[in-house]
């Protein structure tokens, strides 16, 4: 075997820049990390409840509701049992597919995703939202039995 080339690399031609102008870079200085995040919770809020419909919000509420249902139905079934196990299984997955379908009526019947949705009304997504529920409630229903 030959013995190995010791190869030499010019480092400081390519690591030098002389002509590089020095970079500025902005700083933001806040007084309060605390009062950021209020101030952008409350830009959030006043903007939601000057661009939100009744319609939404009220779709909004019962989102919020089945998430809080569902929270509830999980610790109880940490902290009390889960005896009846199917039943747990049924309400939860009632909880859940209700939130699923509510979220898909919400996404429909926005004005903001009009152009997703060009040829569906919010009275079809409504009666998809119908049918859908009974669906899984009539699903629900006989898992339980």
């Amino acid at each position: 075997m030959a013995p190995k080339k010791s190869v030499k690399k010019n480092v400081d031609a390519t690591l030098e820049k002389k002509d590089a102008p020095p970079v500025a870079v902005p700083v933001h200085v806040t007084k309060s990390a605390d009062n950021d995040n209020t101030n952008v919770f409350t830009k959030v809020l006043n903007n939601y409840t000057k661009q939100s419909t009744p319609k939404l919000k009220l779709i909004d509420s019962f989102l919020a509701f089945l998430v809080v249902l569902g929270v509830f139905q999980f610790v109880f079934c940490l902290l009390v049992g889960n005896f009846p196990f199917n039943a747990f299984l049924g309400g939860f997955a009632s909880t859940v597919g209700q939130f699923v379908l509510t979220a898909a009526l919400r996404i429909q019947t926005a004005k903001q995703n009009a152009k997703e949705f060009p040829g569906v009304s919010s009275e079809r997504s409504f009666a998809d939202f119908l049918l859908g529920s009974l669906v899984l409630h009539f699903c629900v229903y006989h898992f339980i039995n």
